[in-house]
């Protein structure tokens, strides 16, 4: 019987220990292993029956954690990483090298946006930036050298869409190009890439599959063979790998991902609905709103619609002062997908210096999201009618 995913959030990867019957799972922090095996020192002699060696290579808390994220995401195989930006870098610099063409959506997380731009190049890899909410635009972008298409879906931070199934057809009829998701925002409660053609999705586990602001992780999900070869690369070669404690913490979050999505989903609609009635809010996005533009395409490729919504007022900079000195509820932060409510103003103008130095129709694009600037909030977990209360107080 396939478990459901309740059910797998809870149980998948984990088992009772065989000498204690403990039921929760163990943290098994040593950084190396006791062999009765001689075997080659490189980890190039391993394979899927050598056994634990070396943390660095694999480790019993760290594969129980990626079992569980296969369970969630349907997927063969995963590794994961000491943090989304680890698992996005260890990805696109596996499976890139010099010459190589990737297309990246124009915005995205600003740390891979910064990378996109500034590292690949330097490395002879050339990078196209797509608004990728048009699938037309990711068609035109590619090149006879493309190996790539990045997407990321609801883009961070103006939880913009791309019709994942739209570009995998877009990408399988061109040789060689793989696609890889970037699903922090959706998890795979309300997104599974994969089923949609994706050969590759990355999360960053800090935000809702870890789910308590408490570890920083990422993991890369995939195909057996695909993250086989991501692990000897990346994980052997790049060392940014998961420790055991990050691991058991994420984990331990990762068995209530089903319920707390269902709250936040349930949470955010009610703040988003309050926002947009008020007369001080000007713009409210969130893709459960039949305001959002892409509304149809979230209720056709979102079973949930997160917790993750923007918001804008006529006073942004100085409302940004009265947040952070006001509000008592909700924390002025940045990161998202805790259980504690998080906002954060992310100034246009500063964004397009620092991370994604749009011009012409792509800022246009940004621009109709964004205006000069939004307020990014992460609904967490406490009662919406304290959130928006919280709101109400700074806001009058």
């Amino acid at each position: 019987m396939t478990p459901r995913l309740r059910t797998a959030a809870v149980h998948a990867g984990e088992r009772p220990d065989p000498a204690t019957g403990a039921s929760s799972p163990n943290l098994v922090m040593s950084s190396t292993f006791v062999t009765r095996d001689p075997t080659g020192f490189s980890a190039h002699d391993l394979d899927e029956d050598s056994g634990y060696l070396y943390t660095r290579w694999s480790n019993p808390t760290v594969a129980q954690l990626e079992a569980k994220l296969c369970a969630l995401e349907g997927a063969e195989s995963c590794l994961c990483f000491g943090s989304g930006m680890a698992a996005a870098a260890g990805l696109l610099l596996s499976l890139l090298d010099s010459g190589d063409h990737v297309v990246m959506s124009d915005t995205n997380y600003a740390g891979v946006a910064e990378l996109g731009r500034d590292t690949l190049p330097r490395l002879g890899i050339d990078v196209s930036f797509a608004d990728t909410s048009d699938p037309r635009n990711v068609e035109a972008a590619l090149r006879p050298a493309t190996k790539l298409i990045w997407l990321e879906t609801p883009a961070n931070p103006i939880v913009r869409l791309t019709d994942i199934a739209a570009v995998t057809r877009i990408a399988a009829a061109q040789p060689g190009v793989r696609v890889a998701v970037d699903s922090t925002f959706a998890t795979p409660v309300a997104t599974r890439p994969l089923e949609l053609g994706a050969h590759y999705v990355m999360h960053s586990l800090t935000k809702y599959i870890g789910g308590h602001g408490d570890a920083v992780g990422g993991a890369v999900l995939g195909a057996r063979d695909d993250i086989s070869a991501l692990r000897l690369e990346a994980g052997i070669h790049y060392g940014g790998v998961l420790s055991p404690f990050n691991a058991w913490l994420i984990m331990r979050g990762a068995a209530t991902l089903p319920l707390r999505m269902k709250a936040h989903e349930e949470s955010a609609l009610a703040v988003a609905r309050w926002l947009e009635g008020h007369p001080r809010v000007t713009r409210v996005i969130y893709p459960g709103l039949a305001s959002h533009p892409q509304h149809e395409l979230a209720r056709r490729q979102m079973a949930n619609f997160s917790g993750m919504l923007t918001f804008r007022t006529g006073d942004g900079a100085e409302l940004a002062e009265r947040l952070a000195r006001d509000l008592r509820v909700i924390h002025y932060a940045v990161s998202l997908g805790h259980h504690r409510s998080l906002v954060f103003r992310l100034d246009t103008e500063s964004l397009m210096e620092s991370s994604f130095r749009l011009e012409g129709a792509q800022l246009e694009s940004y621009r109709r999201y964004a205006g000069d600037g939004i307020f990014r909030m992460s609904v967490g977990l406490e009662d919406p009618e304290d959130l928006c209360a919280d709101l109400e107080r700074v806001l009058e």
